[in-house]
C-alpha cells in the first residue's frame, strides 16, 4: 500500500465508470433492441443489428469510443441529438420521449452494472470523517440519467454534485470541468483529490488545475500499457488502500 505525503483533503471527487461503478460489457445492440420495442413506425423493418450498424457508422465519424481518436475530441457529443439523428435518419418513429429512451437504452445495454469493490465502504468512511464527495464524469448520457444511475447503485452516497460532460460541453481532461467542480465546492485545488481509472482524462485533468490525482487501477489489467503509465500522486489497486491512506 502506498502511503500519502499529502494532507487529508477537504473533498474527494470521483470518476464514474470503472471507478465508482463497474458497468461490465457495454452491449449497444441490446440497448437498441430494447428501444425498438417502442417503435410505432419502422417502414424499412430494421432490426437492432441494422440500427446499431448505423450508430457505429456515426460513432466512427465523430471519433466516439475510438481509443485512437477519443482524446482528440474535446467536446461531448450528447446522447439526445445523437439518438434523434440516428432514428430520424432511419425513418423510425418512437413512442418514447428522450428521457425514457435514454433510461431504457442504458439499462438494457449494461444490465450487469454493480458498484466497484469496497467503494461503498470507502464512501461511508469519507462521510464519517466529514470529507465531502462529488463526481466528474465523461459521459454522453445526461446528468439526470447519471444521477439516477448512481443513486440506484449507491443509494447511500452523499455526493454534493455530479458533473456530467453531457451537460457542460467539454470532456476531461479539459480543465473547465475541474474548474467548475472547484467553483461548486468553493475550495482551492490543494484541498481536493480526484480519483479515476484513466491517466489522461483523470490524472492529467486533475493536475491541470492543481488537484491531487489518485489513479485507481482496480479495473485495469496489469499488462495494459496504461497500468504503469501515470504521473499520479497516489496509485492504488483497491479502494481499501485509499480507505487506509485516509
Amino acid at each position: 500500500m502506498q502511503k500519502s505525503n499529502f494532507p487529508r483533503p477537504s473533498m474527494i471527487l470521483f470518476d464514474y465508470g470503472q471507478t465508482l461503478v463497474d458497468e461490465g460489457r457495454f452491449d449497444g445492440t441490446a440497448g437498441t433492441e430494447a428501444i425498438l420495442q417502442y417503435a410505432v413506425s419502422n417502414p424499412h423493418k430494421l432490426d437492432a443489428a441494422a440500427v446499431q450498424a448505423k450508430a457505429d457508422e456515426l460513432n466512427r465519424e465523430i471519433g466516439r469510443f475510438d481509443p485512437e481518436r477519443r482524446h482528440l475530441v474535446p467536446v461531448e457529443v450528447t446522447n439526445e441529438p445523437f439518438q434523434r439523428l440516428l432514428y430520424e435518419s432511419l425513418d423510425i418513429e418512437l413512442s418514447l420521449n428522450h428521457e425514457e429512451c435514454e433510461d431504457i437504452f442504458w439499462r438494457a445495454a449494461t444490465p450487469y452494472a454493480k458498484p466497484c469493490n469496497k467503494i461503498r465502504e470507502l464512501l461511508n468512511h469519507l462521510n464519517m470523517l466529514g470529507i465531502r464527495t462529488g463526481v466528474i464524469s465523461n459521459i454522453s448520457f445526461s446528468g439526470r440519467a447519471l444521477k439516477n444511475r448512481i443513486d440506484e447503485l449507491l443509494p447511500d452516497n452523499h455526493f454534493e454534485f455530479i458533473i456530467a460532460s453531457s451537460d457542460y460541453v467539454f470532456r476531461k481532461p479539459n480543465r473547465r470541468l475541474f474548474e467548475l467542480a472547484l467553483t461548486k465546492a468553493k475550495l482551492t485545488p490543494d484541498k481536493v483529490w480526484y480519483c479515476g481509472d484513466q491517466p489522461l482524462c483523470d490524472i492529467t485533468g486533475a493536475h491541470s488545475v492543481g488537484m491531487t490525482g489518485v489513479f485507481y487501477r482496480g479495473a485495469i489489467k496489469q499488462d495494459s500499457p496504461q497500468y504503469n503509465n501515470t504521473d499520479a500522486d497516489i496509485v492504488i489497486d483497491s479502494w481499501s488502500e485509499l480507505y487506509n491512506i485516509i
